[in-house]
């Protein structure tokens, strides 16, 4: 089964999760705060030199981006047309920014992780009866487990229109993917509760 995560030695493989989200986090809110674009320039090239770090195959590297940058891009040039150069610029640099650390972030921190950091952080939210912590930290796991599968799906679907001479239209390519996923999130949904793995009053 694929995976988001990249073996390695680095000092981001062994930096804390804890470390890692909290630092994602802070970044974020930074990013959404400045609005010169130099700076944020600056800041995307550091998050690129990261995401390089891991020096992964360009293929592979550039796969894990493409879907999200060619969403960021379109969006961009939506920013263009409606409002101006500089917020379309903002825009795309500060979501660049935040992509490419957060790739750097699932590449190097195991679902395992991801889950029981996750289900610490909201462990106050379930004292005051808000969520079910382990509910959460499942959750979370579960939608960093898939994306490579959903990711592959869609490539799958594309491969299919080329292969019998079709022009991949969002239509033709979104249905099938949308009903595949449905299908995958109830067989799993199901498979959780045989087992007992969510908490049900």
């Amino acid at each position: 089964m694929k995976t988001l995560y990249v073996e390695g030695n680095t000092f981001l493989h062994r930096m804390s999760s804890r470390v890692k989200l909290l630092c994602l986090a802070a970044t974020s809110v930074v990013l959404f705060a400045v609005q010169s674009t130099p700076v944020l320039g600056l800041l995307c090239l550091a998050s690129a030199l990261l995401y390089l770090l891991l020096r992964l195959p360009p293929k592979d590297a550039w796969a894990r981006l493409r879907p999200v940058l060619l969403t960021i891009i379109v969006v961009g040039l939506f920013t263009l047309v409606v409002d101006s150069a500089t917020q379309a610029a903002v825009f795309v640099l500060r979501l660049t920014s935040l992509m490419l650390l957060a790739a750097t972030v699932t590449a190097t921190t195991g679902i395992a992780e991801f889950m029981d950091e996750v289900t610490r952080l909201a462990t106050p939210l379930e004292r005051i009866g808000l969520v079910k912590a382990s509910d959460i930290g499942l959750a979370v796991g579960l939608v960093i487990r898939f994306v490579p599968e959903v990711l592959a799906r869609y490539q799958a679907i594309r491969d299919a229109h080329h292969a019998r001479g079709l022009r991949p239209r969002i239509l033709t390519l979104a249905v099938p993917m949308i009903i595949l996923t449905l299908r995958n999130a109830d067989e799993i949904a199901s498979a959780i509760d045989a087992r007992g793995l969510r908490g049900h009053k």
